[in-house]
């Protein structure tokens, strides 16, 4: 939490930052889907964290989750990368607080981190999904702070 905005945000592929991510997790039961191609986008270093933190979620609290998703739609306005588990899902009335400090059944601290890492560089997440049949996060990346196949 402390390094948040210490280094400079740097171009990132996302296909490759999820799977650093899901490395440090057992995630051996659940299957994923990265319908990403080679999207890259301009992101604080800690964006593997807020992977991280998003599948150490599914883990956690997902019930019955087996499967995770990865896939972006353009905008006009930008790019919205898609996060979706096949999971318990996340009631209605909770929608709205999950993202607040202190919200949780840990420390509170994971999905307001992530909302906190992601403004950084002007991106927002919200949480579309439908109770009982998982969770679907929706991250919104502005023009310009994503790309595609660029060479290293």
């Amino acid at each position: 939490f402390q390094d948040m905005g210490m280094q400079p945000p740097r171009w990132q592929n996302v296909s490759q930052t999820f799977l650093f991510a899901i490395s440090h997790l057992d995630f051996l039961k659940i299957t994923h889907r990265l319908d990403l191609g080679d999207l890259e986008v301009y992101a604080d270093p800690l964006l593997e964290k807020v992977l991280f933190n998003l599948m150490e979620n599914v883990l956690r609290h997902g019930s019955g989750a087996t499967a995770v998703g990865l896939w972006y739609q353009e905008k006009p306005d930008g790019l919205i990368l898609f996060i979706e588990d096949n999971g318990i899902g996340i009631p209605q009335e909770e929608k709205h607080i999950i993202f607040d400090r202190g919200y949780g059944k840990d420390t509170g601290l994971g999905l307001f981190l992530v909302r906190e890492i992601l403004s950084i560089t002007g991106m927002s997440i919200r949480e579309t999904g439908t109770a009982g049949k998982g969770t679907r996060f929706e991250i919104q990346i502005p023009k310009g702070a994503y790309r595609f196949g660029q060479p290293a």
